[in-house]
């Protein structure tokens, strides 16, 4: 992690949240030109560290990151804070787009980008009134209801999932293709779309791989009789619409 100049009354402070050393030096100095004390991070870990010491103004955060990747830190902060969030990110599909604003992301740049527009959107989502409790309104719960589906459920804050009210342990990434799957299950996903989704980077990623995690998943599911999901031959997988049949004979 990085601190860039002693902080000046009055300015406000983002943290910028990227593995991309020279990505993040581009950003830098779009931001302090404009008057911005700048924090960095290199990966979701550190800029959650990072948070807790210095509570900045605004995440300008990236997507794909190790440790904890940029959704999965936007669940954590939005658990605690209302901090504005801007993803950065070089996944452009819909649905990544679509996720990131869903967990509580302010906007949504993709790369590459201009500088000028990024510190336009930021300067515009700092002018924005943040929502502040009434007095006599009851707390907000702290974490977002689970995602359910027949005896599936998946809890994308606490990162668990259970089958028939059995804890299941996945990986990292065969949970992420789950939650893909569980939050649009009436949609077939192609294994490019699911991959892009899992994944820090696609395009290392070959249909076989995939496949495995898909496989590893059901495998798990099937020990306690779920059968979630779905091959749609000649496009990619779904979940099932009642995966609570049990296995499926092979």
């Amino acid at each position: 992690m990085r601190v860039v100049n002693p902080q000046k009354p009055g300015r406000h402070t983002i943290l910028v949240v990227d593995d991309d050393p020279p990505l993040r030096e581009v950003v830098r100095y779009a931001l302090t030109r404009e008057g911005f004390h700048v924090l960095e991070a290199a990966d979701g870990a550190a800029a959650l560290e990072l948070f807790e010491a210095r509570a900045p103004d605004l995440l300008v955060l990236d997507v794909s990151m190790p440790e904890l990747d940029g959704f999965s830190l936007c669940r954590t902060l939005r658990a605690r804070s209302d901090v504005p969030i801007l993803f950065l990110s070089s996944r452009a599909d819909e649905l990544d787009r679509v996720l990131g604003l869903e967990l509580g992301g302010d906007d949504y740049v993709t790369k590459p980008f201009s500088t000028r527009e990024l510190v336009t959107r930021v300067k515009v989502i700092l002018r924005r009134p943040r929502s502040k409790p009434q007095p006599d309104a009851p707390a907000p719960s702290p974490e977002a209801p689970p995602l359910e589906r027949g005896p599936l459920r998946l809890s994308p804050e606490a990162h668990r999932v259970w089958a028939r009210d059995q804890e299941v342990s996945l990986t990292a990434t065969e949970f992420r293709l789950l939650e893909v799957l569980m939050r649009r299950p009436s949609r077939v996903f192609t294994r490019e779309e699911l991959s892009a989704r899992a994944y820090p980077d696609a395009r290392h990623v070959s249909g076989r791989t995939l496949d495995s995690h898909i496989r590893r998943i059901r495998g798990k599911l099937r020990a306690v009789d779920v059968d979630a999901i779905e091959t749609v031959h000649g496009v990619g997988y779904r979940l099932r619409e009642d995966p609570g049949d049990g296995p499926t004979p092979r």
